[in-house]
């Protein structure tokens, strides 16, 4: 580990609050080679190559990504000495230095207002320079901070920390298998459920309420669950329509644990399936495999995207994939790169991806089948484990 982070000097665990508003964590060093000290000096290796005094983070998840967790207010900034500051209201500061343990973060509880805060600190380090999130904050925080920090040279950080979050480390792997884990026995736990005369709006919250009874500390996104015609519409939203008989029932959903997502998309049949629906679900399946054999570390997303493509356009039913192949998923549901045939990126090792190609035939049926991807050192594994063989119910 690098001498810089200073945090690595402390020897004794111990919390002390300085002044009724500052939280100091004093941990001994053995501790602290676990998950948020690696992001921490990356963090901080990035403020450095930029030749900047300090990054400001004012998004949830790379404020997560520093600290932890995620707070729905709060700031975090970082110096190139490697000097960490979690500034909190009083809502999160018992969770700020419960997270500061493993981080050493100082944690600082605001008095009146987070410029404030930020503003002592900058003038107290002798910031000058600082990295800010101009892709998502918000025009009025802009305002605040610049008005606050009126000797401060404001400089983009543009999407340099999600480049950093696009290349996970095992341990990120790991709690994303979790959240995967909690959301396929969700699934398979639900499936009985499945049947001719249930609502989608009611399988959709049995669905989520599976998912926290089974450790999801909430869903990744809005549960889709789709069937008949309604199957056709990507994104739809469940409403009262009952399951018949001979319908796709169409799943897209996804677990979150500590902080990181799952996301996986499956379609059965219920009752029986006619041969045009078992041909359509095997030509999307094939699609899938095509895709997912083309990924690999340095192929353009493009690419990879193409290879689902040009099978479902050798049937002459591409125009029916109405949407990307894939997205970067992590402390995001999407975030980062997207396989779409006007994506610029290119895959690289760490990279987790959803490969998820779908066909949508207006007023008949739809089919998605989805998997997440990670591009190991060791090459590619699905860590999507239910099979993708049609079911019927």
């Amino acid at each position: 580990m690098k001498q810089y982070h200073n945090i690595f000097k402390m020897s004794i665990i111990n919390i002390n609050y300085i002044d009724n508003n500052i939280c100091q964590c004093y941990i001994n060093p053995i501790i602290l080679i676990g998950i948020d000290v690696m992001s921490f000096e990356k963090i901080v290796n990035l403020v450095k190559e930029n030749k900047c005094d300090a990054v400001l983070l004012l998004n949830e998840s790379n404020m997560h990504y520093a600290c932890g967790f995620s707070p729905s207010e709060g700031a975090v900034l970082i110096t190139n000495q490697g000097d960490g500051y979690h500034i909190v209201d009083s809502r999160y500061t018992e969770t700020a230095c419960n997270y500061a343990k493993k981080t050493g973060l100082k944690v600082i509880e605001i008095q009146s207002k987070f410029t404030e805060e930020i503003k002592k600190i900058c003038d107290d380090s002798s910031i000058k320079t600082l990295l800010f999130e101009n892709e998502t904050i918000s025009l009025a925080q802009y305002n605040a901070y610049k008005e606050a920090l009126n000797n401060v040279e404001f400089i983009s950080l543009d999407n340099k920390i999600m480049r950093l979050r696009n290349i996970k480390e095992p341990w990120e792997i790991e709690l994303m298998k979790d959240a995967n884990n909690i959301a396929e026995k969700s699934f398979l736990e639900l499936l009985p459920e499945v049947k001719a005369g249930k609502t989608e709006k009611e399988l959709a919250a049995l669905f989520d309420y599976i998912m926290a009874k089974n450790g999801s500390d909430g869903v990744s996104f809005d549960t889709i669950l789709l069937t008949g015609v309604h199957t056709s519409m990507p994104h739809g939203v469940p409403d009262d329509r009952k399951i018949q008989d001979g319908d796709f029932v169409l799943f897209d959903f996804g677990a979150t644990y500590q902080g990181y997502h799952s996301d996986m998309t499956r379609t059965v049949a219920v009752g029986h399936a006619t041969d045009e629906m078992i041909e359509c679900y095997n030509l999307v399946l094939n699609a899938q495999k095509a895709g997912i054999k083309a990924l690999a570390d340095g192929v353009k997303c493009a690419d990879v995207y193409k290879a689902s493509y040009d099978i479902l356009n050798e049937k002459d039913m591409a125009k029916y994939f109405r949407h990307g192949l894939g997205h970067g998923v992590g402390l995001d549901i999407h975030e980062g790169y997207n396989a779409s045939p006007k994506s610029t990126d290119v895959f690289e090792t760490g990279n987790v991806t959803s490969i998820e190609p779908g066909i949508y035939i207006p007023d008949e049926f739809g089919i998605r089948i989805e998997d997440l991807l990670y591009l190991s050192p060791r090459g590619r594994e699905n860590l999507s484990k239910i099979t993708k063989e049609l079911i019927i119910l």
